[in-house]
């Protein structure tokens, strides 16, 4: 049989995982220089956890996991099955509802407001394309045990440092989840909050014609459809946009403290690269406050980071009233644009910085002795395995990139010295292991 992984699921060679490495530890870097502290979860939740939390849609998106094992013998004895006898787990469909959880169980233990972070995979059934997988990493990282609007300020600016390191141009969208109650009040819609979300999400990738038909099958009116597109479709920039919203939604007081929030953020943030955008929705059932969205500015992949505020989402675990306002790196999109714009940093001096050529039994432990030299002061060495033809050795380390190959025979044993051949120039020389050690770092 021939082998294969499943789809949106992939293997990463060690460049890849170089890559991948570095954008994590850009990421990583920033959270901590704002004082986040990290925590992991398991890759499985219960079900009871993961389930209502991400909207119908989003639940039909949970990978479940089949009870097995003594589970199932027991199952199979039943006359009667139930769906929670088959499954009763599934894997994290991201990291913010099982932090949630996390803060519920451990509240005695933290020290609020609570800054964490957190890089896991995490799995969803959907449709593999370009951009968007069934496994990929999250670079979460949330405020949770405070509602001041500094949090969102400080987020933004995480999200402005650590693209500015990765050396890609972001546009930073900003919405409210406030703004979009309050236009679903003023359409006569109040109700049906959700339902405008998840459609109006929609808009990037089905166009408004179909979020229309959409909103007509949950049951929208014509007048109430009618009423929504000026607003779906409100252009100008920042200060137009605030203007019109104040006049739309003068009568929603949810509408109003939504503007509010939104002119207070605009306010403290410095970044020149944000901007407002009303339909902004991010279908996730628990936003309640600010909204934000970032996307490549020169690459069509999508989003590749987002988050928001969320009063209440503690609650459902049994910790009632404790907002929190968190923000996600899509590390795997973020692959993708560095790839597509060229522009990571060269790794060859990230691997292996010199090769000591195996001549036989005596020559190899001689060397063992100087890499263990090598290695204590930082340099990345190894010695090949087996005294094979000096050909196949030298072809390891040419496919490697290798930089430089020692090689020390009899005469270099006896002498202390070591012949280094720059792999790149042929050149070759003696030099001394002080002198190697120079050279090398």
């Amino acid at each position: 049989m021939k082998p294969s992984i499943p789809k949106g699921t992939r293997d990463f060679s060690p460049l890849e995982m170089m890559r991948r490495n570095y954008i994590f530890d850009v990421i990583k870097g920033v959270y901590q220089r704002y004082g986040f502290q990290q925590i992991e979860t398991p890759s499985m939740e219960n079900l009871s956890t993961l389930e209502g939390k991400y909207g119908e849609e989003g639940d039909k998106l949970l990978f479940r996991i089949l009870n097995s094992g003594p589970v199932l013998d027991e199952i199979k004895s039943k006359s009667e099955i139930k769906q929670s006898d088959v499954t009763e787990k599934g894997l994290r469909y991201d990291l913010t509802v099982p932090f949630a959880r996390y803060v519920v169980m451990h509240q005695n233990e933290i020290t609020f407001p609570f800054k964490r972070f957190q890089i896991q995979p995490v799995w969803r059934a959907d449709r593999p394309q370009k951009g968007r997988y069934r496994e990929f990493y999250q670079c979460d990282a949330d405020i949770i045990g405070s509602n001041s609007l500094l949090n969102e300020v400080e987020l933004i600016q995480i999200i402005d440092d650590v693209f500015s390191q990765l050396q890609v141009d972001v546009i930073i969208k900003i919405n409210n989840r406030k703004i979009l109650s309050g236009i679903a009040e003023v359409i006569g819609e109040k109700e049906k909050i959700i339902d405008i979300t998840v459609a109006i999400d929609k808009l990037d990738k089905i166009g408004l014609e179909k979020v229309n038909e959409e909103l007509k099958s949950k049951g929208f009116s014509e007048q109430a459809i009618s009423q929504l597109q000026p607003i779906i479709n409100l252009k100008g920039n920042y200060s137009e946009k605030i203007s019109a919203l104040k006049n739309i939604l003068s009568n929603s007081e949810t509408g109003k403290k939504g503007i509010e929030e939104v002119e207070e953020v605009f306010s403290l943030t410095q970044a020149s690269n944000i901007e407002l955008d009303i339909t902004l929705a991010r279908g996730l059932n628990y936003y309640t406050g600010s909204i934000i969205e970032v996307k490549a500015k020169d690459v069509f992949i999508g989003s590749i980071c987002g988050g928001g505020r969320y009063d209440d989402l503690t609650g459902i675990f049994g910790l009632p009233n404790v907002s929190g306002v968190g923000i996600s790196f899509g590390a795997d999109r973020i692959y993708d644009v560095l790839q597509e714009k060229n522009i990571f940093p060269d790794f060859s001096n990230v691997s292996t910085k010199i090769m000591f050529v195996n001549f036989g039994k005596e020559e190899a432990a001689f060397c063992l002795k100087l890499l263990k030299r090598l290695r204590e002061d930082g340099i990345n060495a190894e010695l090949y395995p087996d005294a094979a033809k000096m050909k196949k050795q030298l072809g390891y380390a040419d496919d490697k990139k290798i930089p430089f190959v020692a090689l020390i025979g009899s005469e270099e044993m006896k002498t202390g010295e070591i012949t280094i051949k720059n792999m790149a120039t042929s050149e070759q020389s003696k030099v001394m292991i002080d002198e190697l050690l120079h050279i090398l770092k």
